[in-house]
């Protein structure tokens, strides 16, 4: 059997895939928080709870009203932006003008009422959900076995994340709406409307998170606290990433995944703080962040 420093390849390879795996998870909800903080300047606490709302809104869609996963994808993102839009709306516009602490604690606040009021509805053990059909079995590669579904998360994380870099900044509406967080004064006085443009905004960012949730729930069992581990991680990666950083988020998401993996093959004992303490190191070195520009 072929071995890698001692490690047989097949480990070494199962385990990079599933840091891969956990990369595109990272990749996708850090880019969430990025575009949130990055043009709202909001650091959004309950992500977490809408990554996890998304997961629930699919298993509702399947078990409710017998919607499959490919509607879900459409669906869910839509179903909890549309709610981010509202909680913007009602809630976080009020306290846009004061410091960012406010807006950390708020929305702290409401990932525990939504996580309780999941947790009150369904109970906190885990339930299915079924991989669909298409995305079955997986292809043996010989020196690893590669799950169709897992391939798909990577393959689909990529692309929505490239075209969410792609549209903020390289189109004419990201240079609005980037425009409208720098000086809001100046882009409302051309016509533009700047809150309309600021809901929208934290709207994709949490379904952003719902399209993570959904991608998670056929893999992760869909639970009232599958967010609550991860969105602590995704911070890290945003941290190290640079706060506000699209291309940063990205990066960092599967290149930290990536890492995990590794960590888990030749020194597993570190492979639940091995992100904490790059962040530490990045922070003492860059506090701004690898791909950081400075926080206003």
């Amino acid at each position: 059997m072929a071995t890698i420093f001692g490690v047989p390849l097949v480990a070494l390879m199962g385990q990079l895939l599933l840091g891969l795996i956990n990369g595109a998870f990272y990749a996708i909800l850090s880019l969430g928080l990025a575009i949130i903080f990055g043009l709202l300047r909001i650091v959004n606490f309950a992500h977490g709870a809408l990554y996890m709302m998304g997961a629930f809104v699919a298993w509702m869609l399947s078990n409710y009203l017998g919607l499959g996963y490919w509607w879900a994808l459409i669906l869910a993102p839509i179903t909890v932006g549309v709610f981010g839009i509202v909680l913007e709306r009602l809630l976080l516009s009020r306290i846009s003008s004061l410091d960012h602490v406010y807006g950390l604690l708020l929305t702290f606040g409401v990932a525990l009422i939504v996580q309780g009021l999941f947790m009150n509805g369904y109970g906190s053990s885990g339930m299915s959900y079924a991989t669909p059909a298409a995305l079955t079995g997986g292809f043996n590669f010989g020196f690893m076995f590669l799950p169709i579904y897992r391939g798909w998360v990577i393959v689909a994380s990529i692309v929505v994340c490239l075209l969410t870099w792609f549209v903020i900044e390289k189109t004419k509406l990201g240079s609005y709406l980037r425009a409208a967080t720098e000086n809001p004064g100046l882009v409302g006085a051309f016509g533009v409307n700047v809150p309309l443009m600021i809901t929208i905004t934290y709207g994709v960012g949490v379904g952003l998170a719902a399209f993570a949730g959904v991608l998670a729930a056929p893999i992760y069992s869909v639970s009232p606290t599958m967010g609550v581990d991860l969105i602590i991680v995704v911070f890290a990666v945003v941290v190290i990433g640079g706060m506000g950083s699209i291309l940063g988020a990205v990066i960092t998401g599967f290149g930290l995944g990536l890492i995990e993996g590794l960590t888990k093959v030749f020194y597993p004992e570190a492979s639940s703080t091995v992100i904490f303490i790059i962040m530490a190191i990045v922070l003492l070195i860059k506090p701004n962040g690898l791909f950081g520009k400075g926080i206003a």
